[in-house]
């Protein structure tokens, strides 16, 4: 277990290219033109050229990771800073060779980049990096207020209620049922100014209006963590 239970590691493994710059020779002639390579991507360093070089011509080692594995780093990243996570990235390139062969958590890694939640849970290669799964690694505490409907209703047109309750912007989702219930509603509300008065008002105005209502049972939770992506 991390000792940070909000921080995950992104490990990510850059490629090396080399770009060659011209420098004019110093003298009577002009000023000595030094340049330093440009950061290829967001995050990931440079190497400047050598201004001890007296070639004229200089070779600099440039780290960029490529497009994939930097749109997942932007992915993780947004993702993270929705639901209150920090994300500290990890170019194995530019580690010592000792510190890349014991880390524990690259043990077996095939495929970059590769991400770790602070249970130690693994994302590996860029397939992996859906919103989905991103968000089951960086469980969330939900900003709205959920609540959950029970409804039993007479026989009738399912259809006409279904559509009734589609239509509610409150209403999220809506799970058929066999047994003592007919109806599971999902009902959504915004914190700013909502709070259990609110469903209950909610429910017994709008559900408890729909004519085929027979009886309704909500429960409102204290404290509400979900894994599902927050839109």
């Amino acid at each position: 277990m991390a000792d940070d239970p909000r921080q995950l590691t992104l490990y990510v493994q850059s490629k090396q290219a080399v770009t060659t710059f011209y420098r004019t020779p110093s003298g009577p002639s002009g000023p000595t033109l030094t340049g330093t390579a440009p950061s290829l991507r967001g995050g990931v360093s440079s190497v400047a050229t050598n201004p001890e070089d007296s070639g004229g011509v200089t070779d600099s080692p440039v780290h960029f990771l490529s497009d994939d594995q930097a749109h997942c780093v932007a992915k993780v990243e947004e993702i993270a800073a929705a639901r209150g996570y920090r994300v500290r990235v990890i170019d194995i390139e530019k580690v010592g060779r000792v510190e890349r062969l014991i880390a524990e958590h690259l043990k077996g890694v095939q495929r970059f980049p590769v991400l770790i939640s602070p249970g130690g849970e693994r994302l590996e290669g860029v397939s992996e990096f859906s919103g989905a799964k991103l968000a089951e690694l960086m469980p969330s505490e939900l900003k709205a207020v959920r609540a959950f409907t029970y409804m039993k209703v007479r026989g009738g047109d399912l259809d006409r209620i279904r559509q009734i309750l589609e239509s509610l912007p409150t209403v999220k989702e809506l799970h058929f049922l066999t047994g003592d219930w007919d109806i599971l509603v999902v009902l959504e509300f915004p914190t700013s100014g909502s709070n259990k008065r609110t469903v209950l008002d909610f429910v017994t105005e709008r559900i408890r209006g729909i004519p085929e209502v027979l009886d309704t049972s909500t429960i409102v939770p204290e404290y509400t963590l979900t894994k599902f992506p927050l839109f």
